[in-house]
């Protein structure tokens, strides 16, 4: 059950170790460097992050010639990124489209109540609305995690998906659930897709960018 008081997850919070605030400095003057010339904005954490390294070789063949900032930070929960939207990342942005998958660490970290997750989730497609009103927003549905279909990581993250789908307007918020392209027919996660059973190995971020490349390119030409 969620508790009465205001969940984390809503509450921008500020992280302080020295990477993630040394990451949050070269971002802001990553994008002062473009110009704020920025089209297309992925949002999240490790998962997102990892473009700059695992997924490095597909960003530069999918991403880099469309003018796109990646702002995720590893270990982020909902309640980082919404810190991080409030305090300079998206100033003076004006990007056509918004990449946004956030949540896994809410329900591995702290093992939260779905609810919370979708509620954090939530306020951050809230503040991103308020603040670049002109931005579309692709929620991509958390990605399955732990190796069976029956793990109550799996569930925990399969119940916030079914809450958060239900905030696309289909006008300025969209939703895209490609969980299945990371599954085996039984709805297993092998090692060789996610090492860690979290994490993306390197070729399925081939495996992302391309069952994200149509709704990616209606958005930006819409």
């Amino acid at each position: 059950m969620t508790n009465s008081k205001t969940p984390l997850s809503v509450t921008a919070t500020e992280r302080n170790e020295d990477w993630w605030q040394q990451r949050h400095q070269q971002k802001l003057a990553e994008k002062r460097a473009l110009n704020n010339d920025i089209d297309l904005v992925f949002l999240g954490d490790s998962i997102t992050h990892s473009w700059e390294d695992t997924g490095l070789a597909t960003w530069q063949k999918h991403y880099a010639h469309l003018k796109a900032l990646n702002l995720g930070y590893s270990g982020d929960r909902t309640e980082h990124l919404l810190w991080r939207v409030q305090n300079g990342e998206i100033d003076d942005l004006s990007p056509k489209l918004i990449v946004l998958l956030i949540g896994t660490n809410n329900a591995g970290h702290r093992v939260e109540a779905h609810e919370d997750t979708a509620a954090g989730v939530k306020v951050i497609i809230q503040e991103l609305r308020h603040r670049l009103p002109n931005s579309k927003i692709l929620v991509l549905a958390t990605f399955p995690r732990s190796k069976s279909l029956n793990a109550p990581m799996r569930k925990r993250v399969n119940a916030t998906n079914a809450l958060v789908q239900h905030f696309a307007d289909n006008k300025h918020i969209f939703w895209l659930d490609i969980g299945q392209e990371f599954l085996t027919s039984d709805g297993i996660v092998l090692d060789t897709v996610m090492p860690d059973f979290l994490h993306l190995a390197p070729k399925q971020y081939q495996v992302w960018a391309q069952a994200m490349e149509s709704k990616i390119v209606e958005l930006l030409n819409c």
